[in-house]
């Protein structure tokens, strides 16, 4: 079993027991979320596709912790006049562990 979920303006394809990262969530680490904006739901035969969301559907995840994703570097240069300026991101995310699926 399988769904796909919208967190923060982004998808992502989970099953139990799975740990993914999204961007960084206000809650606790070690607390459970339920997570209600399921897209699609599928159990290996049947397949149910929501209009937007599927109606009654719902993850739940514990929040294992909280990271920063790797080092971007931004790079500007100005040809012609002596201009670079040169800075760093890193992303703060957060783990889940997706606990189960339910209808």
């Amino acid at each position: 079993m399988y769904a796909i979920l919208e967190i923060g303006g982004n998808q992502y394809k989970v099953a139990p027991k799975d740990v993914i990262e999204v961007n960084k969530l206000d809650e606790e680490v070690k607390s459970t979320i339920t997570l209600d904006k399921v897209l699609l739901l599928a159990d290996g035969k049947k397949v149910e596709i929501g209009h937007p969301y599927v109606e009654g559907a719902k993850v739940e995840a514990e929040v294992v912790e909280e990271t920063k994703g790797k080092k971007l570097v931004v790079y500007k240069y100005l040809r012609r006049k002596d201009a670079h300026k040169k800075t760093g991101h890193r992303q703060k995310l957060t783990k889940l562990l997706i606990k189960k699926i339910n209808k």
